[in-house]
């Protein structure tokens, strides 16, 4: 039997049989493996490679993942599939991969990559006829750009060709879809899917977006091939970065582990984590952001241009959950105030004169969300399949079963930030620990290393005179109000009893008043950074004014810092419309509005896809 169709599972115990954690299964396959084949003993063998390949996954980390123990885990996963492929019924779950996407070809491109390599490494539910068996993917564009709309549809064709089910839901698609609904319906589902002219149906927002991905969805599944919904974010990939692999590994064989879950639990709702660059707004990291380049500035000041670059041998702090958030306690987090130290990211022998050079030229892809100081790795990671109760939802990495489409993006018109934490905020006071998290995290890239910045991002205005987040800043702080209003409102019973508009403004007036306070002392605590960096890089003492060829790392220093101050600093447009009392007052309104209408809106909701089943 060694040498044949378990060959891999020979392997793996022939290397790892004598571990004590192994003991008893190493003795079944000793035993099974000297009885001989017997396709009645197949569901066994399938189970052993199973947890074998978990074995391994926690095995390879303490290791930096070797290149002998990824084979090996592949080998295991491609003989399950094996055995899978010669029994007479797969029932495993079908996966319908939901990818909303606006302008980001590029991006968009590098995801699908990333599934094709990850299907091809490790081949979840076979390729027969050319044809991936149990993957569809759904493209949802809501591009403006007729070019990236193009662009976006060739993808489709492109990963159609290579065997995947693929549907390009674009914007005439969709509102043939709407065109299903009477115009009564389709008014009273406005605050779901929004009131876009056919004529400028695009830059409807993630939200909307995702929620008309619903109603496509539901046309999809069927009752008799279950199907679970993962939808991703198109700056994602299907893999997982470490320190020193941070461009990713495929080490996860996501399908399958999610399959498992589904399968073995009663989970209605699972959210992933992302790993690599945060999955915040710049709006709320610019402060820890700074003590972080700062400190760089500092480290680097005290050695000559010409000596080695030592910024390869610094220690990864990994920092834990919300390291790069600077609010991280109103979500439960221990607040830092320690200095993360920056990893160079050249290659070969290079001086620190490179080093500063080139870290000058990353310091404005801060403004489309990466973090040069504080990505999130996946290290040390629990069991894939151990589930914890969760409370957020990642609206970049969630997986519903078809159970569970009643949970629709809420609020989505006012197109505010966080709505990820408002729906989680609702998932856990209504499911419980039917709504769960997974150590099943994403890749996350912020930006696109051919251009050095992100393709598309609502909210970042990128002119000659700089960079402007207002948009975004304005969509942040009110997200905040809503999801820490929610909160609130949720201890009082919310949504399942219907509370007074009184209690509803109070809590809202209280909530706007904390968060007032907080982003004010967040400002003067940015501007408290930021001015002791610009006297840090304006310090004529320092070793880059003598040297010529540090020229233009100094003008990309300041072009930094004059990005920071117009956007974080006294007067800065952001703080004016969030400091603007006629500005609160209206967000506040569309706030009371749209919780006073969830209620009700869940009910339409629900009438419409029972409509389109």
């Amino acid at each position: 039997m060694a040498s044949g169709k378990y060959q891999a599972l020979h392997n793996f115990y022939t290397q790892f049989g004598f571990h004590p954690s192994l003991e008893s299964a190493s003795e079944r396959w000793r035993q099974l493996s000297t009885a001989g084949p017997d396709g009645t003993h197949s569901a066994i063998f399938i189970e052993m490679i199973d947890r074998a390949t978990l074995f391994l996954e926690q095995e390879m980390q303490k290791c930096d993942y070797p290149g002998d123990l990824l084979y090996l885990h592949q080998q295991l996963f491609l003989e399950m599939e094996s055995l899978i492929g010669d029994q007479a019924v797969d029932d495993r779950y079908r996966f319908i991969v939901v990818i909303p996407v606006a302008d980001r070809p590029q991006h968009l491109q590098s995801c699908m990559d990333s599934l094709y390599h990850l299907c091809r490494r490790f081949n979840y539910g076979g390729f027969t006829e050319q044809k991936r068996r149990l993957i569809t993917v759904l493209i949802a564009d809501d591009s403006k750009d007729p070019h990236a709309r193009t662009r976006i549809k060739h993808i489709q064709q492109q990963f159609t060709r290579q065997g995947f089910e693929t549907i390009y839901f674009g914007q005439d698609e969709q509102l043939q879809l709407l065109d299903r609904l009477t115009s009564a319906q389709r008014q009273a589902l406005t605050g779901i899917i929004g009131n876009h002219p056919a004529k400028a149906f695009h830059h409807k927002g993630a939200s909307i977006t995702r929620n008309l991905s619903y109603l496509k969805v539901k046309q999809l599944v069927s009752e008799e091939k279950p199907a679970l919904i993962w939808f991703i974010d198109s700056d994602q990939e299907f893999r997982v970065n470490t320190p020193s692999q941070r461009d990713g590994l495929f080490v996860i064989n996501y399908f399958h582990r999610l399959d498992r879950i589904f399968t073995t639990t009663d989970t209605l709702v699972l959210t992933g984590k992302v790993v690599g660059d945060p999955p915040v707004s710049p709006a709320v990291m610019a402060g820890n952001f700074l003590r972080d380049v700062s400190g760089f500035v500092s480290d680097i000041a005290s050695l000559g241009p010409n000596h080695n670059c030592r910024f390869h041998q610094q220690r990864i702090t990994t920092g834990g959950d919300a390291a790069y958030h600077d609010m991280a306690d109103l979500f439960g987090f221990h607040g830092t105030r320690e200095t993360y130290r920056y990893q160079c990211r050249l290659h070969g022998q290079h001086d620190q004169l490179a080093c500063f050079r080139d870290f000058s030229e990353l310091l404005n892809r801060f403004f489309d969300g990466e973090h040069l100081t504080r990505q999130n790795f996946y290290t040390n990671p629990p069991v894939a399949t151990e589930l914890t109760p969760a409370r957020t939802l990642y609206t970049g990495n969630y997986l519903l079963s078809s159970q569970a489409l009643d949970y629709f993006i809420p609020f989505a018109t006012l197109k505010l930030r966080m709505a990820g934490p408002q729906l989680g905020r609702i998932m856990k006071s209504e499911l419980g620990g039917r709504f769960a998290s997974a150590n099943l995290p994403l890749l996350h890239k912020r930006t696109q290393d051919q251009i050095g910045e992100s393709e598309f991002r609502a909210g970042i205005d990128k002119g000659q005179a700089g960079i402007d987040i207002s948009g975004e800043f304005e969509r942040q702080f009110f997200g905040d109000l809503m999801l820490f209003s929610l909160q609130a409102l949720i201890e009082s019973g919310y949504p399942q009893q219907r509370l007074s508009d009184r209690r509803i403004e109070q809590i809202l007036n209280k909530t706007e008043a904390t968060l007032l306070d907080r982003y004010s002392r967040m400002q003067n605590e940015i501007m408290e950074k930021l001015e002791r960096l610009d006297q840090q890089i304006e310090d004529r003492h320092c070793w880059w004014w003598r040297n010529v060829v540090a020229g233009d790392a100094i003008e990309n220093f300041r072009r930094f810092i004059d990005n920071m101050r117009c956007n974080f600093g006294v007067g800065s447009p952001g703080y004016g419309i969030i400091e603007s009392t006629q500005h609160r007052q209206v967000r506040r309104q569309q706030i009371l509005q749209a919780l006073r209408s969830y209620s009700a809106d869940r009910d339409l909701w629900r009438q419409t896809l029972s409509q389109l089943s």
